[in-house]
Order: structure tokens, then sequence, then C-alpha cells
């Protein structure tokens, strides 16, 4: 049986606050877990998992992971999706100093993406477009917030995920082109992209800042056919990526 603490401790970490003290977040379903099994297995701490899910995969964990098997009713306690899945994993949050960031390829810079959907949205995009580097300026949305977990899949420790003030950021890096996602640029079918660069992507509902837009080198849109009045973040990062990688 989970102790009542176990649960209110595990239900704590959907909260910024907790994660960032205990430097861990949640992450849930059989194909996430396995991949973090394969991919990260020193980063996972605690599992939780039905009896049928421990027996088939006890022997792939990794050794210093602390095991508990627990009853259908008790995972979903401790679940913040509407049906548990068959297994939960307490993970540890990576923490790489911005000191250690080296450009290499498209650098995407998040500047105040406040929906987690679209976070997810774009960890994904960037992982399948083989961007390695996401900067996040602070008042981003947690990448580990539960809802950015779901939205991004496996993809979200794939990518190296940054948070900094993006002023003093953008004033450091290497001389490289930026190219800064507006509505009155120049077509992404007509640019001609210079790598490796960073790939500006703004707030859902403002934009770019003056003060980061102001380091672009170049200003790009996605030519509109329709009538919509604009693309969400997560939807209109994926078009350019898939633009600048042709």
């Amino acid at each position: 049986m989970i102790a009542k603490a176990e649960v209110k401790y595990i239900q704590s970490l959907a909260h910024k606050k907790f994660r960032e003290e205990e430097g861990l977040f949640v992450v849930e379903g059989v194909k996430m877990v396995q991949e973090l099994m394969q991919e990260k297995p020193a980063a996972i701490k605690k599992i939780f998992a039905i009896d049928a899910w421990s027996r088939q995969h006890v022997s792939s964990l990794p050794p210093s992971t602390d095991l508990h098997v627990l009853e259908d009713f008790e995972l979903a306690r401790i679940s913040s999706l509407q049906s548990a899945n068959d297994v939960l994993a307490l993970v540890q949050i990576p923490q790489p100093p911005i000191s250690g960031f080296v450009p290499k390829g498209i650098t995407v810079v998040l500047d105040q993406v406040q929906d987690p959907g679209n976070l997810g949205t774009i960890i994904r995009s960037c992982d399948w477009f083989g961007v390695e580097n996401i900067i996040c300026s602070t008042d981003t949305v947690d990448a580990f917030n539960p809802k950015v977990v779901q939205s991004a899949k496996g993809s979200l420790l794939r990518p190296t995920i940054y948070y900094t003030a993006l002023e003093e950021f953008l004033s450091s890096v290497p001389k490289m082109p930026v190219y800064a996602a507006v509505l009155d640029g120049e077509s992404i079918g007509q640019a001609v992209f210079e790598i490796p660069c960073l790939l500006l992507i703004g707030n859902e509902s403002r934009g770019l800042s003056e003060a980061v837009r102001a380091f672009a080198t170049k200003s790009i849109t996605i030519p509109r056919k329709g009538k919509a009045e604009s693309l969400n973040a997560g939807v209109a990062t994926a078009v350019i990526l898939s633009a600048m990688t042709n």
C-alpha cells in the first residue's frame, strides 16, 4: 500500500515550486518510460508500476532505480491523467548551465512562450528536425510541467533545454544569423538560410518582444494562403524548421 505522504509528495510535483525544490518531474506512460529506460536510465530515480509491467521490465531497470509495485487503484491516486497508465516514473530534471551552450545547427530561442501544449509541440518538432538546443526565456512555461511532458512525449530529454535571460544570452553568443519569426517578414519560401543560426519564436499573442527582436538579422514569415489570423507557436515552429532544413 502506498503511503499517504508518498501520494502527496508525487502530487506536489505537478507544481513548479516543488519540482524545482526536489529536482524531479513526473513521467507517465509505458512508451515514455521505456524510452527513458533506453536513453536516459540514470535520470530515473523511482518507478511506480502495476505488477504486470514490473514483472516484464524488472530485469531491464537500472540498478539504482527504486521500484514500487502498486495496485491499479493506487497508481490512479498518483496519476495526473484521466486514465492512469501502467507505470509512472520520477525523473531527475536536467539543469544544464548556459555557459555550456555551444552553437550547433539551428538553435531555437523561445521568448515568453506560455502554452504548455505549444512548448511540447516545439520540443517534438525540434527533435524531429534534429535541433539539439532550445533556449527559453525565464518566463517561458516550465518544460517539466505535466502538460508539456505529455505533449512532448519521448522527445523531452533529447534536445538540451536552457532557461536564461534572453537579452544577456543574445548579447553574448558568437556572431551568426538570427532569424525572427514574425508576421511581416520575408517569406520562408524565398529566404536563404545560413547555418549555424538562431531562430527566434515569440509569445502566442504578443509575438517577440521588441528587445529580443532587436537582435534579429532577418525577419521571416510563413506566407498566408487562407483567412486564419495566425498560427500557434508550435505549428509555426514546425513549418519554419521544415523550410530551414529542406
